[in-house]
């Protein structure tokens, strides 16, 4: 039975991010387990880890193995070369990192979107806020693009997004693209090839696509005086021996990489069906997540948790649930159920 029986009171505001088990199972307190978590934009359909030698433990990580790292990267992600590549413990590290890159002023973060872009930049001493029209960005100091966006899965074209830095170098401006789920969009999503252009800075996330999320492992890409400077502030040894090694073995599996993209599609179509079935309208995503729209979504999120179904809710938008990708055939036939068992509005 996968329906509780005890009634729970109501959360009082979404989760501020996805993954949160613990806080959901304070929620839900006696909703079934194992809970099928479906409210992060991470690939469940992780790598299969390699056997990690035994000193990449015992040793710290040396600068040569950062820097094999690093070229990987570059070929992987279509860098100019591994000196535009800088390895971090994750993306999320970068943020304000990156904010500090020029000095403090307005930052105009493209949204609604991830919300730590606008903490990050202010924590670096901007004054930062989201706006909703591309062209609030050209008059930034700093401009921040997520790029497929998270959560509509929105793309800004190249050709936009490279004139938006044009316009900000007039002024010494710095322009950031978030590609965090780039992995999943069509290679001309991406700016990285273009980072010479000297005020971009693109972030690629290794854990979404790879589903080792855990690892914490990213990169910074952009032209080698500000790639330097990133370096710099992270200091030695950032990036850990296995993360280094994971890192490597995983960037250079490119018969992985296209049997899983396909795997993805597949799995997103299969979502987008049983959503379409269920009466929500899909507003967009990547094939690691949609967004719907509902009048009932709060109501949505509250049924599911409690049959153990953990969704992203949103704060920003009340009518918002964005769904990931089910993990095993167990768990898409658990989701298939919802529908079913979500009680209706009486006529």
């Amino acid at each position: 039975m996968l329906i509780a029986t005890h009634t729970v009171q109501q959360p009082q505001a979404p989760l501020t991010h996805g993954g949160n088990l613990a806080a959901a199972r304070v929620m839900f307190p006696d909703a079934p387990e194992p809970f099928i978590d479906l409210s992060t934009g991470i690939n469940p359909y992780s790598y299969p880890l390699p056997q990690i030698p035994p000193d990449c433990f015992s040793r710290l990580p040396d600068q040569a193995a950062v820097r094999r790292l690093a070229a990987i990267a570059a070929r992987s992600y279509g860098a100019p070369s591994e000196d535009c590549v800088v390895p971090a413990p994750g993306t999320q590290i970068l943020l304000p990192q990156v904010a500090t890159l020029v000095a403090p002023g307005r930052a105009a973060i493209l949204g609604p979107t991830y919300a730590e872009h606008v903490r990050a930049a202010a924590l670096a001493g901007h004054h930062a806020n989201e706006v909703r029209d591309v062209d609030q960005l050209r008059s930034a100091d700093l401009a921040i693009i997520v790029n497929p966006n998270n959560p509509d899965g929105r793309i800004v074209p190249n050709a936009e997004i490279l004139d938006i830095a044009r316009d900000l170098r007039r002024h010494d401006g710095i322009l950031v693209v978030d590609e965090a789920f780039a992995d999943v969009a069509p290679s001309s999503v991406s700016l990285v090839g273009d980072v010479d252009c000297g005020n971009v800075v693109v972030l690629r996330s290794f854990g979404k696509f790879f589903g080792l999320a855990g690892l914490r492992l990213g990169f910074a890409i952009a032209a080698p005086n500000l790639a330097n400077r990133l370096d710099q502030m992270l200091g030695p040894w950032a990036v850990s021996g296995p993360a280094i090694f994971i890192g490597e073995t995983a960037l250079a599996d490119a018969s992985w990489k296209s049997q899983m993209l396909a795997r993805l599609e597949k799995a997103a179509q299969r979502l987008d069906l049983l959503l379409a079935n269920s009466g929500l309208e899909i507003l967009g995503g990547t094939s690691l997540y949609r967004l719907t729209r509902s009048s009932r979504a709060q109501e949505l999120f509250n049924h599911l948790g409690r049959t153990g179904i953990l969704v992203r809710s949103f704060v920003e938008d009340p009518t918002w649930v964005r769904w990931g990708l089910p993990p095993t055939e167990v768990a898409w036939q658990r989701l298939k159920q919802f529908y079913l068992l979500f009680p209706q509005p009486e006529q």
